[in-house]
Parts: structure tokens; sequence; C-alpha cells
């Protein structure tokens, strides 16, 4: 039962401290992570996958490294999978931005959504807004919980640690613009491996907590038109059992792109940021039931 009860220890150590303010590895992998981009930028691919390999293999042995440590390695397993997740800190901006929605303080609203968003926010209205919230709640689901803890039941937490580095790295180079075409392709191209599974299981965990026939459909139907092959299911999923509106137009850069549009339902609004949370939560809850139960199967 070692995994369910490293897994429960270290999401209670995210529900109790959340993100640390100060001397987070996180910003520090992100400091580094600016560091070799200086160092070995140009527009090729060969080096970005060196530079991913550069920030991916070392720390991926270290957190090996740290598992084995006599005494203090299961410790430090919990340790490391509490820093890779982001549950309590997805749910803290999510709420900021519904409380400014609620309060009738767009502005407000609009500047707490582009901290979680990479799209204009500056003249987006509340409907829109609550889309953005919408949108990074289900996809940074994924990408902040479901993923880490799929990678740390497959693999410990050297498989946490990998899966979320790598999805920063992604985060910050996977871009299909004019620097990042190239030197993001390695960085964008593991991310998808390493989600392909995950984001999957996170489609399937929204719909069974959600309208779950609606969710199916809007996963088959409207996934393969998203241009990520893992944020499509994902979000198509979500908004189908979240039974919204989601995509469309976005601002992305100072120019507009037209998305394919998600789910079936109304536009978005204030209470629907939390109903995503919430769906997210409870999935939380449910992946620690199957995961106790199949740890009790097999050491029955």
């Amino acid at each position: 039962m070692l995994t369910a009860l490293s897994l429960t220890l270290a999401l209670l150590l995210d529900a109790l401290f959340g993100e640390l303010r100060r001397f987070h590895p996180l910003v520090g992998f992100g400091w580094l992570t600016q560091r070799i981009e200086a160092w070995l930028y140009a527009a090729a691919r060969w080096r970005g996958a060196l530079a991913v390999a550069l920030l991916l293999i070392p720390a991926t042995l270290l957190a090996a490294l740290a598992v084995r440590v006599p005494i203090l390695g299961n410790a430090l397993g919990i340790l490391l999978l509490y820093f890779a997740l982001g549950l309590k800190s997805l749910g803290q901006h999510a709420q900021d931005v519904a409380q400014a929605l609620a309060a009738g303080s767009l502005a407000d609203a609009r500047e707490k959504v582009g901290r979680i968003v990479s799209r204009d926010t500056a003249t987006l209205d509340e409907t829109q807004v609550a889309r953005a919230s919408v949108e990074s709640v289900l996809e940074n689901g994924n990408d902040a919980v479901f993923g880490t803890l799929f990678w740390f039941a497959l693999a410990g937490a050297p498989g946490a640690v990998l899966y979320r580095l790598a999805n920063t790295l992604d985060a910050m180079w996977g871009y299909q613009n004019a620097r990042y075409r190239y030197f993001g392709w390695a960085a964008a191209r593991f991310d998808d491996l390493l989600n392909y599974l995950p984001a999957r299981l996170t489609a399937l965990t929204y719909s069974l907590l959600g309208a779950t026939r609606q969710a199916l459909i809007c996963w088959r139907t409207q996934a393969p038109l998203w241009d990520s092959p893992n944020a499509g299911p994902v979000m198509a999923a979500g908004a189908g059992a979240l039974r919204v509106e989601l995509g469309g137009a976005a601002r992305y850069g100072g120019e507009w792109q037209q998305r394919p549009a998600l789910g079936s339902g109304a536009p978005p609004a204030a209470v629907d940021i939390e109903r995503a949370l919430r769906l997210v939560r409870h999935g939380v809850w449910l992946w620690l039931g199957v995961i106790v139960l199949a740890e009790a199967v097999a050491y029955a």
C-alpha cells in the first residue's frame, strides 16, 4: 500500500501548504531553463533536444538517487511528489478569478486570469474570462495533477519529477511561433508523449464524474479538431461533462485565433469555475480510491 500512502501524504501536504511562495524547486528550474536557453538557443531542433536532455536527465537521476537514500528515501519521494503537485495552487488561482467576477470587478478578474492563461486578457468580457478560467482548470487538472499522479503511480518520484519538469519545459518552449518552432520542438513532442495516457485517463475521469454521455460524445467528435493531441480530449470531455461551451476565438500575442468549439450548452459563468474545480477534486478522490483498491488486490 506504499503508493497509495505516499499519494495521500503528498496530497495532504499540498492541501496544508500549497505551493511554496519562496524557494520552490520549479521556480529554480525555470531560472535554470532560461540560462540553458540563453546558452544553447538557435533555430535548430537538435539544439532544443540537447537542452531538454541537459535539463531533464540529471534531475530525474537525482530523484532516483534520492528515493534510494536509506531510511529517508520514502519521505524524500513524498516530498518530491508534493513539489510536483499543483492542486491547491490551481484552486487558489481559479477561485481568485471567480471571486472577482462575483464581486463585479471585471478589471480585477482580467488581471487574475492573466496569471493562469497565455492569451491576451485586457479586453475580455465576463463570459470570456470565465471561459478562459474553466479551460485552464480543465487542462491544468491534467498537467498539474492527474499527469503527475499517473507518473508517480507508474514510476515513483523519478517519474513524477520527469513528467512535471517536461511539462514545465513545454509551457516555456512549446510554442508554434518564430522563436520556438524549432528550438521548442523536442520539448513539445516529449510532453505530448508523456501526456498521451494521462490525458485520456483525465478525459475519462471527467466523463465519469459529469454528464457522461455528453462528455463522451464531445470527446469523440470534438477532440480530433483541437490542435493539441492531449489537450483536445481533456478539454472536450471536461466541457461536455460540465455542459458548457468552451473554445472559440481567442487572442494570443495580438493575433486572433479561431479555435474549434468544445462542449455543448451555455457559455460558462463564474459559478462554472468552481464546478470545474470540483470536477478535478472529485477526480483526485476517484484516482486515490482506484489505486488503493488496486494495491489491496495486488497484495491480497
